[in-house]
């Protein structure tokens, strides 16, 4: 079946929507984030941590290097255990407490966020179940408006969490370029959404296991990615940084095991290129997003500002994903062993 017809599934139905998804969160979060970056260059914050589990911490991985690359603050995630269980209180002074969740529900969060609080961080929530706990909890929130989400698998919430980390910091650090790019970025969105990734859904069809590569702001999608076709195609994949891989990874790759990359337009492009050249003379299957190597397959995805790619690379996955779920003869919707919200203590 081509992934152009693919049966229309929550998760598929709920994707379609991250177009709109981002349009709105600039418009109605425009006056909100442009005061918080006002705030944040008058009391610039002496570090960020981020709280988050699941598709919220691979956008927290983003947000890691969109912040130290773009604002210069140091930026790292917390173990919300290490409050939630060990119930010990980090030295968070002045630091901007950034939590990231579509329920706003979870109890190690809210936890962990209590703490931060008590320890004088300055508290933001971007959050997409407005009036949740975590909202209420926090100084401040910042509305994902991403909508209803019934599919367990997280896509339109995933990608308003990423749009909604770049308005922070375009708007902390006065980035007009990056500004006009997020405006920009629905209707690149809906471009990326049309992209046919059928030849990694044929060659996935029947795999047991793969590598999905990225580096820089791409490592955070890499890791929704690898989450995805774990839970809904019920493939083991592990993300990598491309840093990272050769470092014993690279041993697995050859004939039987393909690879995903999601190459970055930016500086570490070269660099991911020379990785994918070796990984073609191992013989593995390796497909690139955003690029183009001599015996790699090259899986179209619109061009864009450096920042914007990663959005656009997994809205084309998610797409990809659905269309592999149900080539497998499962249902995306309803992963095994899983539901919505996932309560960690």
């Amino acid at each position: 079946m081509s992934i152009r017809h693919v049966q229309e599934t929550r998760m598929f139905a709920e994707a379609a929507e991250a177009p709109a998804v981002v349009a709105r969160q600039f418009l109605e979060n425009g006056d909100l984030v442009r005061s918080l970056g006002e705030r944040l260059r008058a009391e610039p914050p002496r570090g960020v941590i981020t709280y988050a589990r699941g598709s919220s911490d691979h956008a927290a991985t983003f947000a890691k290097y969109v912040v130290e690359t773009r604002a210069g603050v140091l930026t790292t995630s917390a173990a919300p255990s290490v409050s939630s269980v060990y119930g010990d209180t980090l030295d968070v002074r002045d630091m901007l407490a950034l939590a990231i969740s579509q329920s706003g529900r979870s109890p190690d969060i809210l936890a962990a966020l209590d703490r931060a609080k008590a320890g004088h961080a300055f508290t933001v929530a971007m959050v997409n179940a407005e009036g949740s706990p975590l909202s209420e909890q926090c100084d401040l929130t910042i509305p994902l408006r991403a909508g209803v989400e019934e599919s367990v698998a997280a896509t339109k919430s995933y990608i308003a969490s990423l749009a909604a980390i770049l308005h922070l910091v375009a708007a902390w650090n006065g980035d007009q370029d990056l500004l006009g790019a997020l405006n920009g970025a629905p209707t690149l969105l809906e471009e990326a959404w049309s992209s046919d990734w059928e030849p990694l859904v044929e060659c996935l069809a029947h795999a047991d296991g793969l590598y999905v590569i990225g580096r820089g702001p791409g490592l955070g999608v890499a890791q929704e990615a690898a989450l995805k076709l774990k839970e809904t195609c019920r493939v083991h994949a592990e993300a990598f940084s491309a840093a990272e891989v050769r470092h014993g990874p690279m041993a697995l790759v050859g004939r039987d095991f393909p690879v995903l990359v999601l190459r970055q337009p930016d500086e570490t492009g070269e660099l991911v290129d020379r990785l994918v050249r070796d990984m073609v003379g191992h013989g593995a299957p390796v497909f690139v997003a955003g690029g183009a190597v001599a015996g790699a397959h090259s899986l179209p995805v619109p061009t864009s500002h450096e920042l914007i790619a990663p959005l656009l690379q997994i809205q084309a996955f998610y797409r990809a994903a659905n269309a592999l779920s149900l080539r497998r003869g499962l249902d995306p919707d309803q992963p095994m062993h899983l539901k919505k919200v996932t309560e960690t203590l």
